[in-house]
């Protein structure tokens, strides 16, 4: 499949997913991602899949769901799909809904990922460092991807971009939440001049086990170095989309391999299909584990765990 939802977003409302890249294909390798470590590190474009099956298929998924937005977010990095653009374009014209798109903004120095993401509603680029030493550290870049380079392409993309632009920085205890750090984050945000400024944290288990999110306080020292910043701290609530599934299986599957779960939502997709004893099924199956991450128990497949 290659959308999912709608699936309740903490910024975008009832958001339709859409990935037009394989799992785990990126430019980056974040220490902080929800979907483990990179497995396909690349720079160069390619259409994955047909256009046209994306586009059907989302199509499909908005006759039996209403949304608020149709977002190209991925299993990795949306913006390295050379079919991005044709399908924003699409879905604007046909469906007449927002689109947006959740990108690390690596590629961004590159004209034709600028002009194609020119077209989308909203664009959400990631920036978690000021300096090059801590974007190696936190987002461990593609070896053709440089901080300055990257960085100049948000800049630039911003100049052109009439649409919104929110950026996110993700913070990790220790990292990234030092004086310094902040410090240099805030000089690379006044360059770029985003619409919104959103502070988030850790929430699900990520790709290494000893990223841990800041303490409250660091939080609030944080929102005060980088001015007028949102945080977004609390899990989202809300449905997801079930009805593109045949089953409590398949969804949690299909879900839980781009959205983390928490249990109680794996036990309510259970009860949204009348079914029980499925999430355990599969938990003795070890097709899912269960993962505990600050408090909070959460359903992961197999193959996202890490061993350390």
């Amino acid at each position: 499949m290659y959308t999912y939802g709608p699936v309740p977003s903490r910024r975008l409302g009832r958001s339709l997913g859409v990935s037009p890249i394989p799992p785990k294909t990126c430019s980056y390798s974040c220490v902080y991602c929800q979907l483990g470590r990179t497995t396909h590190l690349r720079v160069e474009r390619e259409s994955f899949f047909p256009k046209e099956e994306i586009l059907a298929e989302i199509s499909e998924q908005l006759r039996n769901a209403e949304v608020d937005f149709i977002t190209f977010v991925g299993d990795g990095e949306p913006t390295l799909s050379s079919d991005l653009g044709w399908l924003i374009r699409q879905c604007k014209e046909r469906f007449h809904k927002p689109t947006a798109v959740i990108t690390n903004g690596s590629l961004l120095f590159r004209p034709d990922v600028k002009q194609e993401l020119l077209a989308a509603d909203v664009v959400l680029p990631s920036l978690d460092a000021g300096t090059e030493s801590l974007f190696r550290k936190i987002d461990r870049p593609h070896g053709q991807i440089d901080f300055r380079i990257m960085l100049d392409g948000l800049v630039h993309f911003r100049k052109e971009y009439s649409g919104e632009l929110w950026l996110e920085v993700m913070l990790i205890a220790g990292i990234n939440d030092t004086e310094a750090a902040l410090r240099d984050i805030r000089k690379a945000v006044e360059r770029i001049s985003p619409n919104r400024l959103y502070i988030v944290t850790p929430i699900r288990p990520p790709a290494e086990s000893w990223v841990q999110p800041p303490a409250p306080e660091r939080i609030l020292h944080a929102q005060e170095i980088l001015g007028q910043a949102e945080t977004i701290e609390l899990q989202e609530s809300g449905d997801f989309g079930l009805t593109a599934f045949t089953g409590a299986r398949e969804a949690l599957m299909e879900i839980g391999s781009r959205h983390p779960l928490r249990f109680e939502q794996g036990i309510g997709i259970e009860n949204s299909f009348s079914e029980t004893g499925t999430v355990n099924e599969l938990l003795r199956e070890k097709q899912l584990v269960k993962v505990e991450y600050h408090g909070t128990e959460y359903l992961l497949p197999a193959h996202f765990v890490r061993k350390s």
